[in-house]
């Protein structure tokens, strides 16, 4: 036991093949003039009482300059670090951590009466603008003693800049200018098919969290009352194909000009501006380690001027994705600064620790060897983060990791064997009868879960979007969609919980994110005696098949229910139906166990209605692990494409923010102080710190934060997951795979009573094979539930004596050697964390989570705590980031500028139209404002001297509104199109006039030929109806009464959304025998249908060609008026050339639909 070196250290856990290209070293990018966090690793060392209190008495509640001309509060010579994040030491030290746990905070308070007698300083910290303190005039003795005496405030507001600010400077939305022509489809490709450009614009949408057929809510609000419905499809169409663009490759930024290229038509560059910019600032395209355009312009004129700053609390992987994404931003919109006179705002990050990545922490280890890891990566554990929970179906961290910064990872397998007490595997079949009842526990609590309310946006056609076509600007007469030969399968683009997981899954990966439903399959519509003989369950004797258990009582008696509670008791009233031994409810406890561990906190601390709150979320495919450590992940977002200006040993005292709206004069109003007397000037401010750490009210903020913000942290959980990681120098065990379950015994052997396992069941219930990311033989076990805190007080080497044991009963023929390096995590004592990762409490609201995320003032907030979606996560974090830097960006540089119009005129038909024009006054010149008037070439004005000047339009290229402005004039010799025109202009407008092409006669000409056609043939065949006949329409008409009476048992009040909603699980539920009818109705019923509809088309191919011959005999017989034969024969409709002219009385403007 010498030889053993154990680490007691206080860190966090969340839940998370290798690239070709090459990649950078993560793993050599180190912060700058900070060494990693390694050495000083003691249980001692993760409390405050490390913090110097060395100043002098006489130093106290002082404002001071240092040595370097920063601004610090207390004594000048106050820096030590209070970073300290982990320790290490040996079994010995375990025995003094009960004396380091009083926190002992050095003297930081401001003096009561808030005087500073200093002379004007400039502060030199981190502001622009001078700083300076206004003189303080003696005062009385007595004076001074009363404000002495005098209650102290928490902490008070560091000194206020008295410098006059001069007014912003109000600079007029600014639209991205385009330094190039850009040809309409450029950015669409020529060489592959229009279904497989489609099909891969659709999956870059779902890959990206958007819906490919519908507006993101965000969207929605920007232009809900500016689309029309056709040009919903056609904004879509841009989106997706723009997504399309990034997902392919994301190491490659997407520039405005490959943005309008998405655009199928010069007039639709309006909506891909809108697209592109509404994604770049929401972090949809252009985040991550990624290298964004800049204008070089803007950088040279950004050399100079006032600058404004952002303040990050936190380098974790929120505080850092917001950092890195705000600097993007900045950058690409640095014209909104420049053309003010001022610099791009600057961002500082804060952090407490000598490491970045917060609850994201690879350790090295002390013994390294080389080669045991390709790329020369170093041998690591994880103490916090570890898996990747899949990386498809829009996981943010698949464009970081695998596209950006190209890391190793390792796919989990899910094979899996639990072991019981006597260290003996428990059988197969045993472990999957009890996988299933736990999954219908699961079901029947989840019928109290609180239902997400659907948000419903603008929705665009979904097989042209399907196809990637634009609806035809003249309608659908002549508009045929052509089949899918390779339909899309939408099906697997469906939510996680509609699409159901694998049944019988084993138990670990399957249930990493804490999910308890499992859909496809589910036998909680049927009684419980009834659901547990489909398992394979042999019932009590004299327990009938209907017999059921009923969950309504324990859920309704008390006001904040918790779901252990209803579990509990769901097992306790399957005891009266099933013999269940000791050993299933081991089983059915490690399942507990391994929710616990998901959600970070006991069964019995979890909100019923809501602890699954973001089931539908998840992301797909296998879940990973990162080789070299998981560290290089904001390693990466740090260093790539430049370095952040990331501050170490930056423990945050308080804040003092600006709890009113931004204002145009105000000018870093916010000042962020150090716990070393430090102050930092700010105009935003994002605090990105865990919920542990705002439930412990260790920062202050003045002024204090509202109730409703204070309520949300106290509702809202925060909870705690420990492990204990040992290193051996030869694996023992299983090395091919990934991991194991223990079995853990009741406080009273052999128990039934489920309150017996609550203490001990999350003890080491899961071990996980670390070797293949590690590089060496390591194995993680997990503390979940109680057992978690239990490891807070317990010291190391009892720990490793249990794990020991436990592990000499499992493997009996193998010598379990001594580890040569233990690890114990105890995030509860880390300062910078008090906990692992946030989960739904019962007091906890709807609507928490989005609360959490709200602003107060210019004071933001982020971290996965802020991510209902995906709470508790890495990816949350990250996305909680994006969406903060989109709200800074909001309130620093105002909405989303949009052009107007949003789309321009439709083009005008292709005849060449002579036209006698003579020049009207220019009117004054106006900057361009959008990517039309920029991107779309101009047409060239037609010099006043010609004698006949004439206007080509070519196609898709010229619009109505790029033409120069001209008046008509008196033609000498009138001419007549020879066609219609698509669209003449109201007679307001200056633009030009097109000459009419039909005169009252061709109207009354044209309807003597469709009185022809009619009395000849008759009317065209109408299209016949869809037969609407739906297999599950059927079945619930056929079942609702059954339902109905099946309902009303549980509840009286049960409505129609309650009997619908448990018809669809009884579908769902059924067999293939007992859908059979409905189905064959339904087949037997399209059948019809596509008879009738093949018919149709038959009969109409004829009447358009009969219809065709009669007008052509017509036209023979009696020529049109003054001979305008193709204005009857340019354009019919199966025959009838029924002139579809509108009048818009209002403003004058005819428009041609024909």
């Amino acid at each position: 036991m010498d030889n053993i070196m154990v680490h007691n250290v206080d860190i966090t856990f969340q839940p998370g093949h290798s690239a070709d290209f090459v990649r950078p070293d993560m793993n050599k990018l180190e912060p700058a003039g900070v060494e990693e966090d390694d050495s000083n690793l003691s249980s001692a060392g993760s409390d405050p009482s490390d913090r110097s209190s060395g100043s002098s008495t006489s130093q106290k509640g002082k404002w001071k300059v240092d040595t370097h001309g920063n601004w610090r509060y207390g004594s000048s010579d106050s820096t030590t670090s209070t970073s300290i994040s982990s320790t290490r030491s040996s079994i010995a030290a375990d025995d003094k951590k009960s004396d380091l746990l009083q926190l002992v905070s050095p003297s930081r308070k401001r003096m009561s009466d808030g005087s500073v007698k200093q002379p004007m300083l400039r502060l030199n910290c981190s502001s622009t603008s001078a700083f300076q303190l206004p003189q303080v005039a003696p005062e009385p003795l007595q004076a001074t003693q009363d404000k002495q005496n005098a209650p102290k405030n928490r902490r008070g507001r560091p000194p206020k800049e008295n410098s006059t600010s001069t007014p912003r400077v109000r600079r007029a939305s600014r639209i991205s200018k385009l330094q190039t022509e850009v040809r309409p489809r450029s950015s669409i490709p020529a060489r592959i098919p229009v279904d497989v450009f489609a099909s891969q614009c659709i999956e870059a949408a779902h890959a990206s969290r958007l819906n490919p057929f519908a507006l993101h809510p965000g969207e929605h609000a920007l232009l809900v009352d500016l689309l029309m419905s056709k040009e919903v499809t056609v904004y879509l169409n841009i989106r997706n194909a723009i997504l399309r663009l990034w997902t392919q490759n994301p190491l490659c930024s997407i520039t405005a000009e490959e943005a309008a290229g998405c655009a199928k038509e010069g007039r639709f560059y309006g909506l891909a501006e809108v697209a592109y910019k509404w994604l770049l600032r929401n972090g949809y395209i252009n985040f991550g380690c990624v290298e964004v355009p800049q204008d070089t312009k803007t950088i040279r004129n950004s050399r100079s001027g006032k600058q404004k700053t952002v303040v990050v609390v936190g380098a974790g992987v929120s505080g850092l994705t917001t950092a890195r994404q705000l600097e993007h931003l900045f950058a690409q919109d640095s014209a909104r600064w420049t053309d003010a006179g001022e610099r791009p705002p600057r961002v500082i990050v804060l952090e407490g620790r000598r490491r970045v990545g917060g609850r994201v922490y690879s350790k090295e280890l002390r013994s390294q060897v080389s080669g045991s890891l390709p790329g020369a990566l170093r041998n690591t554990v994880e103490m916090g983060a570890m898996i990747v929970t899949g990386f498809e179906h829009g996981n943010p961290l698949d464009t970081i990791i695998r596209g950006q910064l190209g890391l190793r990872y390792h796919l989990m397998k899910d094979a899996l064997t639990i072991y019981d007490c006597d260290g003996k595997a428990v059988n197969e079949h045993r472990d999957m009868l009890n996988t299933e009842l736990y999954t219908d526990i699961s079901d029947r609590a989840g019928d109290f879960r609180a239902l997400p309310q659907e948000v419903n946006t603008l929705k665009g056609d979904e097989e042209l979007i399907s196809r990637c076509r634009d609806p035809a600007p003249d309608g659908f007469e002549h508009f045929h969609l052509e089949p899918l030969f390779d339909p899309l399968d939408n099906a697997k683009h469906k939510p996680a919980a509609k699409r159901g997981r694998r049944r019988n899954a084993p138990p670990g990966t399957e249930k990493l994110t804490g999910r308890t439903r499992v859909i496809e399959g589910s036998n909680a519509t049927q009684s419980a005696a009834r659901a547990a003989k489909t398992m394979g369950w042999p019932l009590r004797e004299g327990i009938a098949k209907n017999q059921s258990i009923s969950l309504q009582k324990v859920a309704h008696s008390s006001s904040h229910p918790t779901l252990g509670s209803v579990m509990d008791e769901a097992i306790g009233q399957y005891q009266d139906l099933l013999q269940l031994a000791p050993q299933d409810l081991r089983l059915l406890n490690w399942h507990h166990a391994n929710l616990e561990y998901a959600n970070a906190a006991p069964v019995s601390s979890l909100s019923l209605s809501g602890h699954d709150q973001d089931t539908g979320n998840e992301f797909e495919g296998a879940h990973s692990e990162i080789v070299g450590g998981y560290t290089q992940l904001p390693r990466g977002l740090l260093n790539l494409p430049t370095k952040l200006d990331v501050r170490f040993d930056r423990s945050v005292d308080s804040i003092h923010y600006n709890e009113n709206a931004y204002g145009e004069d105000d000018y870093a109003t916010t000042k962020v102080v150090c716990t070393d007397g430090e102050v930092i000037e700010a105009d935003e401010v994002v605090v990105t710190a865990p919920l542990g750490v705002l439930k412990a009210d260790v920062i202050d903020f003045d002024p204090l934060l509202p109730s409703w913000k204070q309520g949300v942290i106290d509702r809202m959980g925060f909870g705690l997951l420990n492990k204990v990681i040992l290193l051996y120098d030869q694996p023992f065990w299983d090395d091919s795979r990934d991991m194991f379950g223990l079995l853990n015994e009741a406080e009273n052997k052999n128990s039934l009573d489920p309150d017996d396992y609550a203490k001990r069941r999350g003890r080491f219930y899961l071990i996980w094979n670390a070797s293949p990311i590690s590089g060496r033989p390591a194995l993680v076990a997990l503390m979940a539930g109680n057992a978690a805190h239990d490891v807070e007080t317990t010291d190391s080497a009892r720990l490793l004596a249990e794990i020991n044991g436990r592990l000499g009963k499992v493997f009996p023929s193998e010598r379990i050697p001594a580890p040569t390096e233990v690890i114990v995590t105890r995030w509860k004592k880390d300062p910078f964390t008090r906990g692992t990762y946030s989960y739904v409490g019962p007091k906890t609201r709807s609507g928490d989570y989005d609360l959490m995320a709200e602003p107060v003032g210019n004071l933001h907030f982020a971290g996965e705590a802020t991510c209902g979606t995906h709470p508790a996560t890495v990816h949350g974090a990250f996305l909680s980031g994006l969406r903060v830097a989109a709200e800074v960006m909001d309130a620093m540089a105002g909405p989303i500028n949009l052009p107007m119009p949003l789309v321009g005129p439709a083009p005008i038909k292709q005849e060449i139209a002579t036209i006698h024009l003579m020049p009207a006054p220019q009117p004054q010149a106006q900057p361009m404002r959008s990517w039309a008037s920029v991107i779309q070439p101009a047409v060239e004005a037609v010099p006043a001297t010609a004698p006949e000047p004439v206007i080509k339009q070519e196609p898709d290229t010229t619009t109505v509104a790029s033409a120069p402005p001209f008046v008509l004039a008196p033609p000498p010799v009138p001419k007549k199109l020879a066609a219609p025109p698509k669209q003449s202009v109201c007679a307001a407008d200056n633009s030009f006039w097109v000459e009419p092409a039909f005169y009252g006669d061709d109207l009354n000409y044209e309807a003597n030929i469709i009185g022809v056609i009619l009395s000849q043939i008759g009317d065209r065949p109408v299209k016949p109806s869809r037969p609407g006949v739906n297999p599950f329409l059927l079945f619930t008409k056929d079942k609702w009464e059954e339902c109905k009476a099946h309902c009303s048992k549980d509840s009286s009040t049960a409505g129609r959304d309650a009997i619908r909603s448990t018809l669809g699980k009884w579908w769902k539920a059924a067999t293939d025998e007992a859908k059979q009818p409905y189905l064959a109705q339904g087949r037997m019923a399209q059948e019809v249908a596509d008879a009738q509809r093949k018919e149709w088309a038959t009969k109409v191919q004829q009447w358009d060609a009969d219809a065709s011959c009669i007008r052509k005999e017509y036209m023979r017989n009696h020529p049109p008026p003054q001979g305008n034969e193709r204005a009857f024969t340019g354009s019919m409709v199966g025959g009838v050339g029924v002139s579809k002219r509108k009048t818009n009385v209002s403003n004058c403007v005819v428009l041609d639909h024909s």
